[in-house]
């Protein structure tokens, strides 16, 4: 399996506006992405365009979770929400509400976003844009 490429080919932005709280770890289970924290309804964002490939609560440990696919390799994934605003098949435009801030799932209120290359997750600070 080819590592994930340095530059996706998508202009990534933030899914949320907050603070980080915890970082992507390789083969660390809980955190295969990263945590914005944030009050309880701050607007959820999609990273970039796609299509909504999830919506739901079936995944154990991510709350109300959106996946969305961006194209054949690239996906995105925002847990812990308080209220799911897409439903499956829907396209989404980057910057566009998606989900409000919660903490299902969670401690507290946080975003858990994830960033995919071929199903298998990576950093996703190497690709969302510097603070």
């Amino acid at each position: 399996l080819r590592p994930a490429p340095i530059n996706s080919g998508i202009r990534w932005r933030w899914p949320a506006d907050g603070p980080l709280l915890g970082r992507y770890v390789a083969n660390e289970p809980t955190k295969q992405g990263v945590d914005i924290g944030g009050a309880s309804g701050t607007p959820v964002r999609a990273a970039a365009d796609g299509v909504v490939v999830y919506s739901g609560t079936g995944l154990v440990g991510y709350g109300e979770l959106i996946i969305v696919k961006h194209n054949e390799q690239w996906l995105s994934a925002y847990g812990h929400n308080r209220k799911r605003l897409v439903n499956e098949g829907q396209l989404v435009k980057a910057g566009e509400q998606i989900a409000e801030m919660g903490r299902s799932g969670a401690a507290r209120d946080m975003l858990h976003f994830e960033v995919r290359y071929n199903a298998k997750p990576v950093d996703p600070l190497l690709y969302l844009p510097a603070k």
